[in-house]
């Protein structure tokens, strides 16, 4: 699978009258039989989940096929098979002729919007996936955490929560304006939610991963994460990339690498990475990949934006008549 080396609508001398960028979902955007069509539809898919099968020894085609949501929640599970599907998806738009301006993702996403940019080759990106989702599964085996979405309250507001309450408890995703996540130890997590209720909050849902990710807890697998990438080549982006852990553009492959270390104790600063999108340019932001959470997060963030995914076939096909 190549790397893409233009912009859309550029092919033929003309201007770009859109710019695009190309969004990749994380964790949490797993579901049940999320590629059956994909896999029946589209041979280049197919034969990239088979790739993701040898690399990973693990069935991804049939657990993105027949799984059910139980089966597909454990993170060791669910990170590939979102990641798996957003390549696919992915590739799909690639050889219909579909390439994006700039690209993003959201947490897991990364790797998706690495290969996208030309960072990393696809079997790297597979084989870190693996690793990061097995190396954050022992850490919520170890640690038990809590992860709590809150809606209605700026995030500000949230840090000052956070500074008062005891244990660790930090800002995971700044995912819309008033809609952050907290993470950390399980009793601190939900002692700031109840604040954040009390603030003001309008809502507070718990988030079924039932461990701290995007925390300090977190910094444990750093190293080893690291010695993963040692060996692994991270070429310098051939398309903006802006990362999710500082919003701003990623500058070379090294940095890229440097980002992944750090990235799963890291805050996900979303509506950043949106803002500064929408200062480069963009005009339309492609959801790649299983599920529709990013695309809500643009209409609740950016004004007067096109939004676009690719779940489904007809949203898929939609996507390719648009941007071909």
């Amino acid at each position: 699978m190549s790397s893409p080396l233009a912009p859309i609508l550029t092919r033929h001398g003309a201007a770009p009258t859109r710019r695009v960028l190309a969004m990749f979902p994380g964790q949490g955007a797993q579901r049940p039989g999320m590629a059956a069509w994909l896999i029946e539809r589209h041979p280049e898919a197919a034969r990239l989940f088979a790739l993701a099968d040898e690399v990973l020894d693990m069935p991804l085609t049939e657990l993105c096929t027949f799984a059910d949501a139980e089966q597909l929640t454990p993170t060791e599970i669910a990170q590939p098979a979102v990641a798996v599907t957003s390549l696919a998806i992915y590739e799909v738009l690639r050889t219909a002729g579909v390439e994006p301006h700039i690209v993003a993702g959201h947490s897991l996403g990364e790797f998706p919007a690495l290969v996208a940019a030309g960072v990393l080759h696809p079997v790297d990106a597979l084989r870190l996936v693996g690793v990061r989702g097995r190396l954050m599964a022992e850490v919520a085996r170890r640690t038990p955490g809590a992860m709590i979405a809150v809606s209605g309250l700026a995030v500000h507001l949230l840090e000052d929560i956070c500074a008062d309450v005891n244990g660790v408890v930090e800002i995971a995703n700044h995912n819309e304006p008033l809609q952050s996540v907290l993470s950390g130890e399980r009793r601190a997590v939900l002692d700031a939610a109840r604040a954040a209720r009390f603030a003001g909050a309008d809502r507070t849902v718990e988030l079924r991963v039932g461990a701290p990710f995007h925390c300090t807890l977190m910094r444990e697998i750093e190293d080893e994460f690291a010695s993963a990438t040692a060996d692994v080549v991270f070429a310098d982006p051939v398309l903006p990339l802006i990362s999710s852990v500082t919003a701003t553009v990623v500058e070379g492959g090294q940095q890229a690498r440097e980002l992944l270390r750090g990235q799963p104790a890291a805050r996900v600063r979303w509506v950043d990475v949106l803002t500064t999108a929408d200062g480069m340019g963009v005009t339309d932001y492609l959801e790649v990949g299983p599920g529709r959470v990013l695309s809500g997060l643009v209409g609740r963030t950016v004004s007067a934006a096109t939004v676009r995914s690719t779940n489904d076939s007809r949203r898929l096909t939609a996507v390719t008549r648009a941007y071909r």
